[in-house]
């Protein structure tokens, strides 16, 4: 059963969830990071499509969508449609060709059961091809349940969207991910502003892991209430790829070999990327280590002042050296792991005094172990691997275009129930910022479960918190005057505008 709580208690990772990793084929990013000049373009454009001022514009209202196919059943419609992607619009030459055409299902009731006819775009995890999965999982039982209508979005590299020379699901680039998020960013806007054409609504936003965080990127840029309900997801993708059972998929010397083989990454790439939590953090341990190093430095100077004071006592100046020694061999036993042994003769302890000044030893205490180790190769099963530089640099990369931290805030976040699994090891929170910090209002519940078995065994409480946040959006949309809404952002650009600016571009 699900808790709603803001707290939770640490638990130990899925050993599931590591297990069925290791059984899966699929590896990422064989091919490297990506051309340097594509992701600077895309390091960019995030800070458009990240505010929802500027992102909201890029859509006009009458962006054409192509239904291609109806299909009538007894008790519900499905539609097939497609359009151009927006981002190749906006990024002319950065989406694959395969991917550029955005393929699309929709499952309607025959029968609306009110004058509400609610709408939920849902989003694919990572390996989710093609539609029937979502469908039949979710998308039908919510229909059945609650007369709640869906879209269901091909994802970009998936399935009819798949290119040639990809196998699976198996990304080429570190750079495949972020065109993903930007796609599905401008394609959920798409698809909303069709269903208001259509008369549709109140409208949402879902998806499971991957696609959960998809959908929180999302729901950020629409200017207005919207049901948002990801699942199995949290702030940021950082932890996903880098210390989550997903980085054990991940060629990491073939990525640090291309880091240092090519200036473009470490000169100015790194340079464009953020990590979010890490300051936060680093912070948190700074402040925690300076008390005790403020009162080590106290010991020090009582120390001196008494040695100063007393050298006409040859015993007890020995007696003083001694207490010395044990303070120092005690912070060198800390950090150099030299045995208690060392500290029996005055000699070594005079040697290491003379040696090591009171604001050495003070930084020495303050500064990480590891920042003394120079080695530039990667080995994931040592204990500091996640400070190499090319490991940061995929973590600032990832931060910069996933942490919630660098996205608006959506329009009304009580309309928000975000599903984590209490011991995910696809999906490390621990040193993440928590949703609750980054959107005041929102609902977290929590699972007694991994990522894997949350996945398999709580459809139904994942289907269930969706009815109850549409609920939540009817009782907000029967209070909600029409022309409230009349302050939003609308886009000033039509499409034929859009089309132009894109043709010159080349």
């Amino acid at each position: 059963m699900a808790k709603r709580s803001y707290f939770y208690k640490k638990m130990a990772p899925s050993k599931l969830d590591s297990v069925y990793r290791r059984l899966l084929l699929t590896r990422f990013f064989d091919k490297g990071w990506g051309k340097p000049e594509n992701l600077q373009r895309l390091f960019q454009f995030r800070k458009i499509i990240s505010r929802r001022e500027t992102c909201f514009p890029l859509i006009p209202n009458d962006y054409p969508v192509e239904i291609i196919k109806e299909e009538k059943h007894q008790d519900y419609t499905i539609l097939e449609g497609q359009f151009l992607t927006p981002l190749e619009l906006h990024l002319p030459g950065i989406v694959p060709k395969q991917v550029q055409d955005a393929h699309f299902q929709v499952v309607i009731p025959r029968k609306w059961k009110d004058q509400y006819k609610p709408i939920c775009i849902h989003l694919a995890g990572t390996g989710d091809h093609f539609f029937w999965r979502r469908r039949t999982l979710i998308a039908k039982p919510l229909l059945k349940e609650a007369n709640i209508g869906a879209i269901i979005l091909e994802n970009p590299f998936y399935g009819t969207r798949k290119p040639d020379n990809q196998v699976r699901s198996n990304l080429h680039n570190v750079s495949d991910i972020f065109v993903m998020g930007g796609c599905l960013i401008m394609e959920c806007l798409v698809l909303l502003h069709w269903c208001e054409r259509n008369g549709f609504g109140p409208l949402g936003v879902t998806g499971l892991s991957m696609g959960g965080h998809m959908a929180s990127l999302a729901a950020t840029n629409w200017p207005k209430p919207i049901v948002l309900v990801p699942c199995l997801s949290w702030s940021t993708a950082a932890t996903v790829f880098t210390t989550g059972v997903m980085s054990q998929s991940i060629n990491w010397d073939m990525l640090e070999t291309q880091y240092y083989s090519d200036g473009k990454y470490r000169e100015r790439l790194s340079k464009m990327v953020t990590i979010i939590d890490d300051a936060f953090t680093a912070g948190q341990k700074f402040m925690k280590d300076f008390n005790q190093s403020l009162i080590e430095l106290k010991k020090d100077i009582t120390y001196t002042k008494l040695l100063q004071g007393t050298s006409t006592s040859k015993t007890s100046e020995n007696v003083i050296k001694s207490n010395n020694a044990i303070e120092n061999c005690k912070m060198d036993k800390y950090f150099d792991g030299s045995s208690k042994s060392d500290c029996a003769t005055p000699e070594v302890t005079k040697a290491k005094i003379e040696s090591s000044s009171t604001l050495t030893k003070l930084m020495k205490y303050i500064l990480p172990t590891t920042s003394r180790n120079t080695s530039h190769r990667i080995d994931i099963t040592k204990t500091n691997w996640w400070e190499r530089e090319a490991l940061q640099f995929m973590r600032g990369m990832m931060d910069e275009c996933t942490h919630l931290k660098n996205f608006s805030v959506p329009y009304e976040t009580s309309l928000i129930i975000a599903i984590c699994a209490k011991d995910d090891a696809y999906v490390p929170r621990e040193g993440c910022s928590s949703l609750e910090e980054i959107w005041p209002g929102v609902e977290v519940r929590y699972l007694d479960a991994g990522h894997v078995s949350a996945h398999v065994l709580h459809q139904k409480l994942f289907r269930s918190s969706i009815i109850e946040a549409f609920e939540r959006a009817k009782k907000m949309h029967s209070t909600r005057k029409e022309d409230s809404l009349g302050d939003m952002n609308i886009s000033k650009l039509s499409y034929q505008q859009l089309l132009n600016k894109y043709v010159n571009a080349f």
